[in-house]
């Protein structure tokens, strides 16, 4: 008897140990994190390397994060739904620019903020954008334009 309640005992705490590993690992990826703040959309030619939870950073500070991400029928360009942490109120002529940590990290997205005194609204468009860039590609271009 007192065997079955030690196991009981030891099968509780890893069932306690295994649900709170899943609850801060669900924290750490942003699977509950807020979803308050204002969306933005944004197109861009190439939306390489970036998708749903990617980072949306102004000065190296998270500020948002990307909510949607979809192809446009019509332009064949990747349509971007970003949400913006409330309280960062950007200019309307920021631009939005997918950027990279580095030769061998991921993409995020940067938003270089404008000098007008107006600032976007919920839902507005940003219209200066800059797709990202393959490294392969610009490695290719390199060496094909070596013989030049």
């Amino acid at each position: 008897m007192s065997e079955n309640r030690a196991e009981l005992a030891v099968g509780a705490v890893v069932l306690a140990v295994a649900v709170g590993f899943l609850a801060y690992a669900a924290s750490s990826v942003g699977a509950t994190q807020s979803r308050a703040g204002y969306p933005l959309t944004a197109s861009f030619r190439s939306a390489q390397g970036v998708g749903v939870g990617t980072d949306v950073q102004l000065a190296g500070v998270k500020v948002g994060t990307v909510t949607a991400i979809s192809l446009n029928p019509e332009t064949f360009r990747a349509d971007a739904t970003l949400t913006i942490r409330d309280g960062v109120d950007l200019p309307d002529d920021s631009s939005i620019v997918i950027a990279s940590e580095g030769l061998l990290g991921g993409n995020f997205v940067e938003v270089q903020p404008g000098g007008s005194p107006f600032n976007f609204e919920p839902g507005d468009t940003v219209m200066n954008t800059q797709g990202s860039i393959s490294l392969i590609e610009l490695l290719s271009k390199f060496v094909g334009s070596g013989g030049d």
